[in-house]
């Protein structure tokens, strides 16, 4: 319920704090410079009535005065002059304190507009650094974003030593993410030359005349689990290669793509008896052909894998162009999308984020004993995102999953 409400109330910003915290402080002080005033004032006129009407002790004064050819002495004209020290200074305190007061108000309404001005030059340096830094934040893949620098120009102040410190954090992070997809690469490329000789040693062994039974099925056994890794060294290859910038792109259409993996898997589904029902309209992109193929791929792979045991379930691939309306993630120009649906076990709407984790795997499906790396979803939420897409996935009614991986459209 906090949270709610400090979502719908909405917040001032600093600029306005700013403003409102000059203008109290202005209005405060004129408030203040107001009452010093009348306060002085009413102390002088007080002693000017005295040193001229009231006789210092052991000293009298004479008052004589013609007021409307009336003649006036004594208490008299005494009285006479103390009201008209009370009208004067009526008349003063009234001109003082309410023109006084509206020149004020005036005076501070300026004083506010300059202080929107004022604050609002001095705040734009910092509204640089805002920009960079949502810039960062909202790109398409964090380490194309973590190339970017506030690089602010200007005096040496405050500001200017914040965005010089996220400058340098931005570029640790830069280096940071490089080095780690470097190491990726660099180990996965290494292993790749034991697991081939193991590969070749285990297959030499097991075809020896002299090989028993029992040295073949062990052969078979280092095989698969050797074909595994083999997987799992391809997968963070090519997870590596697709979270960095797509340079080379070319124009692709979906359908094609879409044509020729339900061409590729068409054994997988035999075997595990899924039918795969192909709906290929044509859907313009341009990037990376072997990586948009490689995302479609582990879509109606992991589908096919993640389906039905009795010979009923299905897959189902569609590629289309969608409206920048309906798209939802897309402009105003629209997307090229590609969406596999498939039968299967439920997963409960809060599994779904973890899916396109790396290494996730969901059900039972044992590490050791798993055809695939956990890879799959992980690797097309990269491809997508390099791509300046992104993917979607929800519950299917009766069970199993809608993925929806949805690209920018290229126009012919």
């Amino acid at each position: 319920m906090n949270v709610l409400r400090r979502l719908v109330r909405p917040r001032p910003t600093l600029r306005l704090r700013l403003t409102l915290l000059y203008g109290a402080l202005f209005m405060l002080a004129g408030l203040t410079l107001l009452g010093v005033t009348y306060l002085l004032f009413n102390q002088q006129l007080t002693r000017s009535f005295e040193s001229r009407f009231i006789a210092p002790p052991g000293k009298s004064k004479q008052l004589f005065f013609v007021q409307d050819g009336v003649e006036l002495s004594g208490q008299a004209a005494y009285e006479w002059m103390r009201h008209q020290e009370l009208e004067l200074r009526g008349a003063a305190v009234t001109s003082l304190l309410t023109q006084g007061l509206i020149a004020l108000v005036v005076v501070g309404a300026v004083a506010v507009w300059l202080g929107w001005v004022v604050a609002g030059r001095v705040l734009a340096r910092l509204h640089q650094v805002t920009a960079t830094a949502r810039r960062i934040a909202a790109a398409p893949m964090a380490e194309r974003g973590l190339h970017e620098r506030i690089a602010l120009e200007g005096p040496d102040d405050d500001v200017k030593t914040l965005a010089d410190t996220f400058d340098t954090m931005v570029e640790r992070l830069d280096q940071s993410f490089d080095g780690q997809r470097r190491f990726v690469a660099n180990a996965s490329h290494e292993l790749r030359t034991p697991l081939t000789l193991n590969r070749a040693l285990v297959e030499l062994a097991m075809h020896r005349r002299t090989a028993s039974a029992e040295i073949k099925e062990l052969g078979e056994s280092l095989l698969e689990i050797n074909a595994r890794h083999e997987r799992l060294i391809s997968g963070l290859l090519l997870l590596a290669r697709s979270e960095q910038e797509i340079t080379d792109r070319s124009p692709v259409d979906l359908a094609d793509v879409v044509t020729h993996v339900v061409r590729q898997t068409a054994a997988d589904a035999h075997d595990s008896k899924v039918t795969v029902y192909e709906v290929a309209a044509q859907a313009p992109t341009v990037g990376d052909a072997l990586l948009l193929e490689r995302l479609v791929h582990n879509l109606v792979e992991n589908g096919i894998r993640h389906n039905l045991d009795d010979g009923t379930g299905w897959v189902r691939v569609v590629s289309r162009v969608v409206s920048g309306e309906s798209g939802g993630s897309g402009g105003s120009g629209g997307r090229a999308e590609v969406e596999v649906s498939n039968t299967g076990p439920g997963v409960p709407p809060y599994e779904i984020p973890q899916l396109f984790k790396p290494f996730h795997r969901h059900g039972a499906e044992r590490v050791i004993t798993a055809r695939s790396a956990g890879l799959g979803l992980s690797i097309v939420r990269s491809v997508a995102v390099a791509h300046g897409g992104d993917v979607r996935a929800k519950p299917r009614e009766g069970g199993g999953l809608v993925v929806t991986a949805s690209l920018p459209l290229a126009f012919h």
